[in-house]
């Protein structure tokens, strides 16, 4: 016999939906077969499989170990992609800051969001081994709950991604960036002099195959609306520093955006200038955009759950990576990044 205390990450669902992920190689009609029978059990009365769990719960599983270990998965099997130790050890630098519920991460350019095919690596694989590693969560948790990154950069994108730890972060922050009382900004370098503050708005449509957006100024069949605001912050003779506040998020968004304005981002390839591009390989070395999500602002959000309440009025920094921060201060805008407050977290008020 197997007694499972249902924790609150498990509370909330279906106790057959519940039971489908604990014996995740069983069909659906043994499940309920064993329900009938009572092998299975619910605070040791009969069960239906449609009563809804709360932590505390008891669930019985009155079968031999032979029978549970053919139909739950070895204990790591569903874990992320194995880093490699040294990225393991590593992987802590890139944590912005973490709690019970949540885990921001300063995500590198370069690195995927999530994993596109079975053998890609992202940053959500490596969030849940450190977890896993640094003892926040076990491997048998895993088995029934699944942490997930809540918002996505582009591959060449670096900066701020939240990961939900919890059920109850997960849900949140979901639906935090969803309604838009989570704001997301970013810093980028762009091609020319701007000096205005502006909100700029238009219509984009994705190519699926191409994986590229084109903007339209007006209303498109299967485009979507988009909605970009920027702050010029400094510039020199030939480029921009801009902090940029996304009121939509869509895919390429910021990048497609300032593009079709006449103000693409060094050293984007699918949507930049050339010629730009090369003069920044050439004296930086660089092979990304410089686009990155460096602050979160959680001063209008107000939680629906209490348990996630000590986030309201945050405000969360997460620094450029090297060579943004070198390509900043040789181009003359260091004394932007120096006023800025540290990474981690900061009470709210006047920015």
């Amino acid at each position: 016999m197997r007694e499972i205390i249902i924790s609150k990450n498990e509370a909330g669902q279906r106790a057959d939906k519940f039971l489908s992920k604990y014996l995740c190689l069983a069909q659906k009609n043994f499940i309920y077969k064993m329900i009938r029978k009572k092998n299975i059990t619910l605070n040791d009365k009969k069960m239906s499989g449609n009563e809804k769990l709360a932590a505390g719960d008891s669930v019985k599983l009155f079968f031999s170990e032979e029978t549970l270990s053919n139909f739950t998965e070895p204990e790591g099997t569903r874990a992320g992609n194995r880093m490699p130790k040294e990225q393991s050890l590593n992987f802590k630098r890139f944590v912005i800051y973490e709690d019970e519920n949540i885990i921001l991460m300063n995500k590198p350019a370069g690195m995927l969001s999530q994993k596109a095919v079975a053998g890609d690596s992202s940053i959500n694989e490596y969030m849940i081994n450190y977890l896993l590693e640094s003892g926040t969560m076990s491997k048998s948790q895993l088995s029934t709950f699944r942490p997930a990154v809540c918002n996505r950069l582009d591959r060449n994108t670096s900066g701020l991604i939240i990961g939900g730890t919890s059920l109850a972060g997960l849900q949140e922050m979901s639906l935090a960036l969803k309604e838009r009382t989570l704001h997301k900004y970013y810093l980028c370098i762009v091609r020319g002099i701007m000096k205005q503050s502006a909100e700029i708005r238009g219509w984009l449509v994705k190519d699926e195959k191409k994986n590229k957006v084109k903007i339209f100024p007006e209303e498109q069949k299967n485009a979507s609306y988009i909605c970009t605001e920027y702050l010029p912050v400094a510039s020199n003779s030939r480029y921009t520093l801009l902090e940029v506040r996304l009121v939509t998020g869509k895919p390429h968004q910021i990048r497609a955006h300032l593009s079709s304005i006449g103000h693409p981002i060094a050293g984007d390839r699918k949507y930049g200038d050339e010629q730009v591009n090369q003069q920044m390989f050439r004296n930086y070395h660089l092979k990304s955009q410089l686009l990155h999500s460096y602050r979160l602002d959680f001063r209008d959000y107000v939680a629906r759950q209490p348990e996630l309440k000590y986030l309201e009025g945050k405000i969360f920094f997460a620094p450029p990576d090297a060579i943004f921060q070198k390509i900043l201060k040789e181009e003359g805008f260091d004394g932007y990044l120096e006023e800025q407050r540290p990474a981690g977290f900061h009470p709210g008020g006047n920015d």
